[in-house]
C-alpha cells in the first residue's frame, strides 16, 4: 500500500483499504507513504516521518504481491509527491519487478466533479507502464450503484469537502475494504496458479 494524504483523507482511505487486505486469509497490507516534495531545493523531509507509517522504499514495491496506490486529486492528477517517488522507479522498470503485480488504485477530491476519475487514470499509467495488472471495482459491488459521492469502477474515491472535512461516507468505506479485499483476493489467486 503506497499513498500521499495532505489531510488525512487518503491515509483513512489507505487504512480501511488495508482492512480489506487483511481480511483475506493470507494476506497481510502494508502501509507505506512518501515524503511531501518542496519547492525550495534545498528543503528536505527526515528521514522518518513524525507519525504514520514509514516512507517507501523501491524495496516494498519488489517485495509486495500487490500494490494499492492512493493519492488526492491535483488538478485531475495525481499529486507531485507520488508522482516524485515513481518517476525514480525506472531501474524497476528495466528489471522488470512488478511485471505481473496486481495493482489498484483510490483518490480523494474536494468536490464531486473535482476529477475523481481522471486522478485514478493517472495512477494508472506508471503502472501499466510496469506491466502491473490494474483491478478496478466491477458493478456487483453494490455500494457502487448507490454511492451519491465518491466510488468508481476505477478505483475506490471520497468527496472530502472544500475544506477536506467530511468524513468518508457509509458507500465509500464499503468500496475501499472491497477494493483491498479484490486485490488480495487476485494476489492470492495468481501466486497460487503460478504455485501449481
Amino acid at each position: 500500500m503506497l499513498f500521499y494524504s495532505r489531510h488525512g483523507n487518503v491515509a483513512e482511505m489507505a487504512r480501511l483499504v488495508a482492512r480489506g487486505i487483511d481480511g483475506v486469509p493470507n494476506c497481510q497490507a502494508r502501509l507505506r507513504t512518501v515524503p511531501a516534495v518542496s519547492t525550495v531545493c534545498e528543503a528536505s523531509e527526515d528521514l522518518i516521518p513524525e507519525n504514520g507509517p514509514p516512507y517507501a522504499t523501491r524495496a516494498d514495491l519488489v517485495e509486495c504481491g500487490a500494490l494499492a496506490l492512493g493519492s488526492p486529486t491535483r488538478f485531475g492528477n495525481m499529486a507531485a509527491p507520488l508522482k516524485y517517488f515513481l518517476d525514480a522507479t525506472s531501474d524497476l522498470w528495466v528489471s522488470g519487478a512488478l511485471i505481473g503485480k496486481p495493482a489498484a488504485v483510490f483518490t480523494s477530491t474536494s468536490s464531486q466533479h473535482g476529477g475523481q476519475e481522471s486522478t485514478l487514470l493517472s495512477m494508472m499509467l506508471p503502472l501499466l507502464h510496469h506491466g502491473m495488472l490494474v483491478l478496478g471495482l466491477p458493478y456487483d459491488e453494490p455500494a457502487l450503484m448507490r454511492s451519491a459521492s465518491g466510488g468508481t469502477p476505477y478505483g475506490a474515491s471520497h468527496v472530502a469537502g472544500t475544506d477536506s472535512d467530511r468524513p468518508i461516507t457509509g458507500d465509500e468505506h464499503e468500496l475501499c475494504v472491497a477494493l483491498g479485499r479484490r486485490l488480495a483476493q487476485t494476489a492470492l489467486r495468481l501466486r497460487q496458479a503460478l504455485d501449481s
